[in-house]
């Protein structure tokens, strides 16, 4: 048995879609007494609502028609026998409750729980039991009202296993904004992409012993990386180069940007190959990174961060670069021009059959401008739009924004939660693609790069003072290896 836990970015734990959890789901059902999965469910939100709010009095239970209002009902149940005085709603048609739900409203009723359609004038805590994984439409008329009222007032929600109105693959919907959510069973890459690490608060998980046997996970959420230790017996070139080639004229804060974080991050030498007239040698900033031209660096021999503040000029470069480089981060106007290029495209998916990894890191905008559809569309579903490029293009694919998703070619994709919205500024991207490059360098394996940079890059903003300012400059200072 695996206790109730509450969901940390430290550990990786195995995410498991709409389809899967049902496979879970059912397994467990055949396996167990009828009833014993909703009974185990609403003793576990029980409890939990119970810790969150020890002193409250009354608890507003929003139930809908289907199974989760049913583990609502036997909440409700526990928290009566346990002194407390639960209110139900309940909306939905008796004729065509499940037969689990219909058994927990049953004992609910004779534990003396009132049930109701009407919304109560006060309570102390709420637990939104109205729709759970099936939810693939909008909220009716009775529970999107509801919905409404949870998320106008300042008392906490709970909700049982998702949000309602999330979706529990893609993490969009309109829904509940809970204080905390209690997946079931399984976790959902919904809860921690999109909108849903918003929606679902502080996440906890209980397995209710069961066992998901032979499904497979749909997505993973990336571990804390193990620290890197160097050997006394090592030097700089042991850790690998790092080469930034970007920064066209009125963009250098860019490449330096990237630069100084590859450094930090632990490269053992980095080169700053501006485009164009750039201006002047801003090394000054970061003694230790040295100035080259990018047609002079020795491609072969190094990690290459590609088209951060690049402007239209990375263009030019870009044959060479994908011909050459041993391995290769492809990130802003490199993206770009290789989106409207079909040469370049080319070059990029002839890299991994010569053995030459890439990493893409784009956001959901130049995502959609590779994959030619619209933002929206790479939005409604991360976790397809990730894969569908990694294929594509065969390479690693970082897709930036809440719950960034790194996918690979025929790997399972992974998820991170580190990281908040003071990134939701210029130039932390660039801080990642140096992070990115670092790694790379030091002879990582680009997938595991990839996720360990991004997992660190989310850390850095973490562990930053919640009234210290954020910016990519400070940013590129914690990165760390």
């Amino acid at each position: 048995m695996v206790p109730m836990q509450r969901v940390t970015p430290a550990l990786a734990w195995p995410l498991f879609g709409v389809a899967a959890t049902r496979q879970v789901e059912a397994e467990a059902a055949a396996a167990w007494p009828p009833h014993t999965l909703m009974r185990r469910a609403g003793l576990a939100v029980a409890r939990l609502a119970l810790a969150q709010a020890p002193h409250a009095r009354t608890f507003w239970i929003a139930c809908g028609p289907g199974n989760n209002g049913g583990d609502g009902f036997e909440a409700a149940m526990h928290l009566k026998q346990w002194g407390k005085h639960p209110v139900v709603s309940w909306s939905g048609d008796r004729a065509r409750m499940p037969s689990d739900a219909a058994e927990s409203m049953r004992r609910a009723r004779e534990a003396g729980v009132r049930i109701s359609e009407a919304v109560p004038d006060t309570w102390d805590f709420a637990v939104d039991a109205m729709l759970g994984l099936g939810s693939t439409r909008p909220l009716s008329e009775a529970l999107a009202h509801w919905a409404r009222i949870l998320n106008g007032c300042a008392v906490p929600t709970l909700s049982i296993d998702i949000p309602s109105g999330l979706h529990g693959d893609t993490g969009q919907g309109d829904s509940v904004i809970a204080a905390c959510t209690l997946s079931l069973l399984t976790l959902k890459p919904g809860l921690l992409t999109g909108r849903g690490r918003d929606a679902c608060g502080e996440l906890w998980f209980d397995d209710l012993e069961a066992r998901p046997g032979k499904t497979p996970a749909t997505a993973v959420s990336v571990a804390a990386p193990a620290a890197r230790r160097r050997a006394h017996a090592s030097h700089k070139g042991s850790y690998g180069d790092v080469a930034v080639v970007g920064g066209a004229p009125g963009m250098t804060g860019a490449a330096w940007l990237a630069a100084s974080a590859a450094l930090h991050a632990g490269a053992g030498r980095v080169f700053v190959a501006l485009l164009g007239d750039a201006g002047p040698d801003g090394s000054f900033a970061e003694p230790a990174l040295m100035v080259r031209e990018w047609e002079s660096l020795p491609l072969g021999d190094m990690a290459i961060v590609a088209g951060c503040g690049g402007s239209n000029l990375i263009a030019a470069a870009l044959p060479r670069l994908l011909a050459e480089a041993r391995s290769l981060v492809l990130d802003a106007d490199g993206l770009n021009a290789i989106a409207t290029d079909a040469s370049l495209q080319r070059l990029l998916q002839s890299r991994a059959s010569r053995g030459m990894p890439t990493v893409l890191t784009p956001h959901p905008l130049e995502a959609a401008r590779l994959s030619e559809i619209t933002t929206q569309e790479i939005q409604a579903d991360r976790l397809h739009a990730a894969q569908q490029l990694a294929e594509r293009f065969a390479c690693v694919v970082v897709l930036k924004g809440s719950g960034t998703v790194i996918a690979a070619p025929r790997q399972v994709p992974r998820i991170n939660i580190t990281g908040n919205a003071r990134l939701a500024t210029a130039g932390t991207g660039d801080v990642l693609a140096g992070m990115t490059g670092a790694r790379l360098a030091a002879g990582e394996d680009a997938f595991d790069a990839a996720c360990a940079a991004v997992y660190r890059h989310g850390e850095a903003a973490d562990r930053l003072p919640a009234d210290e300012p954020l910016t990519a400059s400070v940013l590129s200072r914690l990165a760390r290896n």
